[in-house]
Order: structure tokens, then sequence, then C-alpha cells
């Protein structure tokens, strides 16, 4: 039994109440935003662009909600709350989706946000050339304008996920009178864009920085509270570490500092370490196969990989812990579609040696039975020392592996564009829902050359697009949930690629810099509440 709470005198009650009050009070005016300042941040690495509608790595997606915003946001249990939207509703049938937008919105250069701006966005860049959206709005036929302030979205099929889909790092609604009449993977506005957001773009010194000022039109006054914020591009690891150390930067998210010097900077009076802030971000650390290749056309030979890869040594020895062995390609965070009832690989040589030989992929006089390439994204030296143990594990089993470095655009052009590659060692989210983050990588239709973060494996199973395509439009949970149970299964028989962990993001920051994470997208946000505390 708990013990019994001593009761209370009048006087003493009366005491109480006065000091709480007075203790409240002192602390609620010292949490009043503060406005002014500059918030610098680690960016890594540089981004080829700056518009999420056309790029979904994480580094443009760390810049762009900034500039530019979506119909809604998501608290951290997915809740909608308004941004460009004010409000919204789904028809009984789920066909029709009607929102009201917010008035008085301007673009940075001062034109007025409409529907129009809504319409063109969704139906001319999310639907064609977004890593996701071929997938995601696949059954949205049309973006209706009734009057400016209105868009109403006409779905072929029911599709609830939608309404997962729509905040401004996955959804950006871009500036129709920028992009029409010109190709959006090309516009020069990627690189300078005009949004509706808190945040305008000032100036990109590349290899440097990237600022962006405070938009005095901003609708949500007085936010923004900040001034400006400075993206530092750092590649070195150690020198980021060294910057927040120092405070010459305040902020940095997931692929920051060398993982094992976390708990030093934990450590330091100035600075705070969370996971919060993750929830759309649900991220797996993927192995992906390029199936053009012959020699990884046999999934034998892609399943002999996968045993020849130590997955526990990585989560020990890469990951510092700060990541899970994954069990399929989806996440375990997204309990509603996850299962682990699916094909495994343990580490096993002996078997990736059998499997190799009974492929007839023998090993010659040299031991040699073929070579590949192994590229990596340049996010975070995790990666690298991910390459670096399977070209180890490789190199038992007789499968010489070259490990390629390069910059940001030249592995993107690689990998999404040339498909010059024969393993690509990355990361990805599942975001909210598999129409969302996972369909992209095994639908056929979204083999896309210059797409990045889509189907980069060249992986067409017939069988597959069935199932995703009915997964799709499945309004019954319990089907719903089964069907992708069986996703994941041929996808961990077929293996165009292969989860290795489920990774636990970070943010190192200041102890001044306030109102960071209020809603579920983390660093994804707008950052318009964001302040320093003087």
């Amino acid at each position: 039994m708990l013990p019994a709470i001593p009761r209370l005198t009048r006087a003493t009650a009366f005491c109480l109440a006065i000091f709480l009050c007075a203790w409240i009070g002192g602390h609620a005016s010292a949490a009043e935003p503060t406005s002014g300042g500059t918030l610098s941040m680690i960016l890594n690495p540089e981004p080829a662009v700056l518009a999420a509608g056309v790029n979904t790595s994480s580094p443009v997606y760390t810049v762009s909600p900034k500039i530019f915003e979506g119909l809604v946001t998501y608290d951290a249990k997915f809740k909608m709350l308004p941004q460009l939207a004010t409000a919204w509703n789904v028809s009984a049938d789920g066909r029709t989706m009607t929102f009201k937008l917010r008035p008085n919105v301007k673009w940075h250069d001062g034109k007025p946000f409409t529907s129009a701006d809504v319409q063109y966005t969704f139906m001319e860049i999310l639907k064609k050339v977004h890593s996701r959206g071929p997938a995601t709005f696949l059954h949205l036929n049309a973006v209706q304008t009734p009057d400016p302030l209105t868009a109403v979205f006409r779905l072929a099929e029911p599709s609830p996920y939608v309404m997962r889909a729509l905040a401004g790092a996955e959804s950006p609604i871009m500036p129709k009178h920028i992009y029409e009449g010109t190709d959006p993977l090309k516009n020069p506005a990627n690189l300078a864009p005009i949004g509706t957001g808190p945040f305008k773009f000032k100036e990109w010194q590349r290899g440097s920085h990237i600022t962006l000022v405070r938009n005095p039109d901003y609708w949500d006054k007085p936010k923004p509270y900040l001034d400006t914020l400075i993206f530092r591009i750092i590649p070195d690891g150690a020198a980021r570490a060294v910057a927040l150390e120092s405070g010459a930067v305040q902020y940095g998210t997931q692929y920051i500092v060398p993982l094992n010097d976390v708990q030093r900077l934990r450590s330091l009076p100035n600075l705070a370490v969370t996971t919060a802030g993750y929830e759309y971000n649900t991220s797996v650390n993927y192995m992906e196969f390029n199936l053009r290749r012959p020699y990884l056309q046999d999934r034998r030979v892609r399943q002999a990989i996968a045993h020849a890869i130590n997955t526990d040594f990585l989560v020990k020895n890469v990951w510092f812990g700060f990541a899970e062995k994954a069990t399929s390609p989806v996440t375990n965070k997204q309990a509603d579609f996850h299962t682990n009832k699916v094909p495994q690989y343990p580490y096993d040589l002996k078997k990736a040696e059998s499997l190799l030989d009974q492929a007839g992929l023998k090993r010659g006089a040299d031991g040699t039975r073929f070579k590949v390439t192994i590229d990596w994204a340049p996010s975070g030296e995790m990666f690298r020392q991910t390459a670096e143990v399977l070209k180890q594990s490789l190199g038992r089993i007789g499968i010489p592996a070259e490990i390629r470095s390069s910059d940001n655009p030249t592995y993107l052009r690689r990998v999404w564009t040339d498909n010059d590659f024969d393993i690509n060692i990355y990361s990805a989210s599942n975001i909210a829902d598999p129409v969302i983050g996972l369909q992209r990588f095994y639908w056929s239709k979204t083999i896309q050359k210059g797409v990045s973060y889509s189907n980069g494996s060249g992986y067409n199973n017939p069988a597959m697009d069935k199932l995703l395509e009915s997964a799709q439009v499945e309004n019954n949970p319990a089907k719903r949930k089964a069907m992708y149970a069986d996703v994941q299964k041929l996808v961990m028989t077929d293996l165009p690629n292969m989860g290795l962990v489920y990774i636990q993001w970070f943010t190192i920051h200041d102890k001044k810099v306030k109102n960071l994470n209020t809603t579920g997208l983390g660093p994804y946000e707008s950052f318009s509440s964001v302040y320093i505390e003087k």
C-alpha cells in the first residue's frame, strides 16, 4: 500500500499555494519566447537542392520545411494540426478530401498563395517527380479549385494514408507561378527557393553554409522568433563535434558526430542529447542490390551476401547501440504493419558459401568468385563503416569489393540516375505508412531515373506490384496488415534490398535553444516557434 499523505493545515496550504503561484509565475515569464538571434545548425552532407518536393534526402528535408509549408503538420501521435490549411473534411466514401486554405498568405516574392498552387503542386510535382509521390498520390485524379481558398481532392479509390503525407517536409506546397512551364527537377528555384514559410532564402555559399532569414510577412505573427538560420556544411565528424562543444553551432541532428563522441558531449553542461521528435522519421539502414548486374540477378547470390554480414556486430561496433538489428524492411516502430515472421539471414559464412556454389559461382584458382563495388551514402561515418564491414565479410566468401566514396550529388547521380553501382549502403525513412515510405523501393512503377531514394535496385516483380496496389486501396486494417506481412515476406525472399538495422536518431543542441520538437517532425519542423533563451 502507498503511505498516507498527511493532511495540510489551512495555513500551510495557503502558504504553499502562494509559493507555487510565485514559482509558476516566475517560470512562465522566463519561458516566454524571445525574439532575435541566430541559430547555427550542422548540415551534412551538403544537399543537391533545397526543395523537398523534388528531392527527399535528409539534408533537403532539414532545410526545406523552414522555407516551404504543407497543408498540415502533425503532433507526436500523428494528429493533424493546421498549417496552410485551416480545416479539412473527408467524405463518407473516402474519395473526396476538402481543404479550406489559410487566407492572406504570401509567397516570399509577394505573390498571393492560392488553391492553384495546391493543385499544381500535387498534380504536376508530387505525383510525377517526388520519390514517394507516385505511390502516395496514385489515386488522386484531380485537385479542384472552386475558389482561391478551397482545394478539393478527388480520388479514384479511398486513400486514407494520404492524410499522413501532407506535412511541409513530405509534401511542400510549391509556387505555381515559379514552376509552371518548366522541368521541376531542373528549375533554378530549387537552389534559391521561394516558399510561404517562416524563413526566406538568402544565400548558399557552396561548401560553407546556407543562410535563411526571418520572413517579416509570415502569417503566424509574431513568429518566427529567430532572425537568422545558418546551416553550416561541416564534412568531418570530429570537426562537427568540436563545433558543438565550442558553441560555434547550437544544433545538429541525425548524422552529427561519431557515435563514440555522443556520451562525452552529453556530459557537457551546455549541451543536451535527445531522441525526441523522430516519430515521423522511422529510419532503416538498408543494403541495396543493383539487379541489373548479371551476378546479382540470382537471388541466391543476394541471400548469400545477406548471410555474410554480421548485423549484431554493426549494432554494437558501428552504431554504438543507437540502432537495433532489423528483421524486416518495415521498422518495428510501425507496429500496425511490422512482422518478423519472414525469412531471416543469420550470420553464417558456410551457408553463404553453399548458396554461391549452388548459383554456379564457385571460387576460381585465386579464390575469387566475382568482384563488386560498394557505394555508401555520404551522410555519416556509420555508412562508410558499414561498407567496410561488408567488404571484409565479402572477402571471406570469395567476393573482393571496392568501396567507392563520393560527394552527395555524385552519389545520388551514380545510384538513381546512372544506376552505376553494385551494392548501395544508405538509410531511408518508413515514415507514417508503407504506401508513403516503403512502396517506393519495391513497386516497378517507381523505377525512375533521377528520382533519388526510389526503386534504385530496378526490382520488378508482378506479384509484388499486385500486393502493393491491393494494399494501397484496402480499408480494412486487419486485411491491410496481412497484405503488408506478405509484402515483407516477399521482400525478404527476393532481397532487392535488406534492412540491416533500425536506426534511433538523436539531436544534440545547446540548452539555450528552446521550443524544439514541438511536433512529431523534430528536425523537419518549420522552426517558427524556436527561440534562443537570452
